[in-house]
């Protein structure tokens, strides 16, 4: 992921959390530009900007870098939720994604 991309995709995901950029970098301890300076690709975060954004965005580094995810935490909502199931309900659960995924 270059850096552009890497803008790119905080933006998408901050947008889907129906954040500013202001709020949010003020909710995670930063100058109000921060988020924006790194959305313009003006600026990249560190390593621990990094791991505030996704806790931030109630997601892991490594869904953050996973592209093909267009909405990680809802899908780890779900995967939270996926195993407090016992093996039949996953069974159900696994059918009904089938179906869902053919349509």
């Amino acid at each position: 992921m270059n850096d552009k991309e890497f803008s790119l995709r905080l933006a998408k995901l901050r947008e889907k959390k129906g954040v500013s950029a202001r709020d949010m970098s003020l909710s995670i301890g930063q100058n109000a530009g921060y988020i924006n300076n790194i959305e313009s690709g003006k600026a990249m975060p560190s390593l621990s900007g990094l791991y505030y954004i996704c806790d931030y965005l109630g997601i892991t580094p490594s869904e953050f870098f996973d592209t093909e995810n267009a909405d990680p935490a809802s899908i780890s909502e779900i995967v939270r939720d996926l195993k407090k199931l016992n093996a039949e309900q996953l069974a159900s659960v696994a059918g009904i994604i089938k179906a869902l995924a053919k349509s």
